[in-house]
This record gives structure tokens, C-alpha cells and sequence, in this order.
């Protein structure tokens, strides 16, 4: 989300857009924003933010199977479920299949932003807010990595990859780590999620671990335990194991990774 705040912005902030919802789904609010100069774009978390001036945002959060697509020149003919097309000058973009694509009143975006928990892509994000949330929680990290009121922005791999780095037992209960090793966690995703923004892809795996050979990781080489499910650990060689928690595949080492 990140990443297509900056496209965004850098596409279509301060261009007068003009908005259509082909599906018809959003035919009220794109007619709301068509014609308006977008002024800025940005991204907490999951969340994409269009702020078009006149207490108007667009608010839209793709879920797991919304997408972006865009090119410049004549817009190609719109085609299935086409949510929300937007076109400034040469440039334009669809969204398709979003959990969430709504206006929002100012009120609106303070009572969803007051829901979610920091984000390590936010300078101004204070780790402390997410710590004060987990050192009082008796469920395990693993599921509370996944919960946006505590940390925003942390998808499934990420979960995996930073509960593995830092040799953290995903079952353990949130009150159960300490306040330096929280820090070194956080320290490790601004690290991790920034180079994610920059290259557009995840990469977790370093120093000795990382493939010695020209020419970019594959996706398997790329992360230690994510999707490796059977396969030894970079680390120790024990198989990697899977479980389904709140609704997404958890990976881990039970070695590395002991209680």
C-alpha cells in the first residue's frame, strides 16, 4: 500500500481526476470526486488514503484480492468488475476486487486510524503504542503480529520472517517478550519493510544465509521459513513447520524457534 501511495502521488496528486465506477458499485462516490484535484495520497498499514480537499477521502483497503493496475494513454475498455477507474491527463488506474473502496468524513478517518496500531513504514510510529498492547495480552505474538489494532501493516510473511529472525516461539503469549527484544523486533521491520518498498519485493534472508551467486533470489531463497513448509531450516537444518492461525498459514522452525 506503500508502494502505491508513492505511484500515486507522484501520478496523480495535484492533476484534476476524473473518476467513473464502470461495475456501478461505486457510482456515487466516484461522481463525489470526479473533477476534484486530488492533493495527496497516502498509506497507514493496510489502508490507502486519497485526499481530495472538502472534508472527501477515499479510503480503500484491497484485502486479499484487491489490485491496482495502471498505464498511461488512452484507458483500455472497461471490463468485468471494475470498481473505481481514475484518469489524470495521460495517466490511469483501476481498482478491482478491494474489501473496502468508500468516502470518508474527516471524523471517519480519525475513528479508523484511532483503531489501528503503529506502522514501522511511518516515521513518526512509536513502537511503544504496540509494546503497551502486547505486554498486557495473554494471546500468543504470532497472532497478535496479525492483529492491525496492534502493529498495522504486518502481513503473513513479514509475521513469519521476523518471529524466525529474532528466534521467537510464535505460540508465546504477547506478555511473555521483553521490552529490549520488542525493540530489536520493531528496529528489524523498519529495516525489512523499507527495503520491501524500495525493491517491491520481501527479502529476509542475510549474512551467511543468503545464496552466494550473481543475479537476484528467487522467492524461495528469499525468506527463511515463509512457504517452507518440509524444507530444512537455513539455520539448523530441522524441518519447517505449518499451522493455520487466525485464518493464514504460519511457518516456523521448532528448533530455532523453541519455547
Amino acid at each position: 500500500m506503500h508502494r502505491l501511495a508513492r505511484e500515486h502521488q507522484r501520478l496523480l496528486a495535484g492533476h484534476t481526476v476524473h473518476a467513473s465506477s464502470p461495475q456501478g458499485r461505486f457510482t456515487d462516490g466516484a461522481a463525489m470526486i470526479d473533477g476534484r484535484v486530488l492533493r495527496s495520497a497516502d498509506a497507514w498499514g493496510k489502508h490507502l488514503f486519497h485526499d481530495y480537499g472538502e472534508d472527501v477521502t477515499l479510503h480503500v483497503h484491497l484485502g486479499l484480492y484487491g489490485k491496482f493496475t495502471a498505464g498511461t494513454g488512452e484507458p483500455p475498455e472497461p471490463r468485468g468488475a471494475l470498481r473505481l477507474r481514475l484518469v489524470a491527463d495521460d495517466v490511469w488506474t483501476d481498482l478491482r476486487g478491494a474489501t473496502a473502496c468508500e468516502l470518508l468524513e474527516p471524523p471517519q478517518v480519525d475513528a479508523l486510524l484511532a483503531r489501528l496500531g503503529p506502522d514501522p513504514l511511518r516515521p513518526r510510529s512509536d513502537p511503544e503504542v504496540a509494546w503497551r498492547r502486547l505486554s498486557r495480552s495473554r494471546v500468543v505474538i504470532a497472532a497478535l503480529l496479525m492483529d492491525q489494532s496492534v502493529l498495522a501493516g504486518i502481513g503473513n510473511v513479514y509475521r513469519a520472517e521476523i518471529l524466525f529472525r529474532h528466534r521467537v516461539d510464535p505460540f508465546a503469549p504477547g506478555r511473555s517478550i521483553d521490552h529490549e527484544l520488542w525493540q530489536r523486533m520493531w528496529a528489524d521491520l523498519v529495516v525489512l519493510m523499507r527495503a520491501g518498498v524500495r525493491s517491491g519485493r520481501i527479502v529476509t534472508v542475510d549474512g551467511e544465509y543468503r545464496p552466494r551467486r550473481r543475479g537476484p533470489l528467487t522467492r524461495e531463497e528469499s525468506v527463511f521459513v515463509y512457504r517452507r513448509t518440509g524444507e530444512p531450516c537455513r539455520v539448523c537444518g530441522t524441518p519447517v513447520r505449518t499451522q493455520v492461525l487466525v485464518g493464514r498459514n504460519l511457518f516456523w522452525c521448532p528448533n530455532c524457534q523453541r519455547p
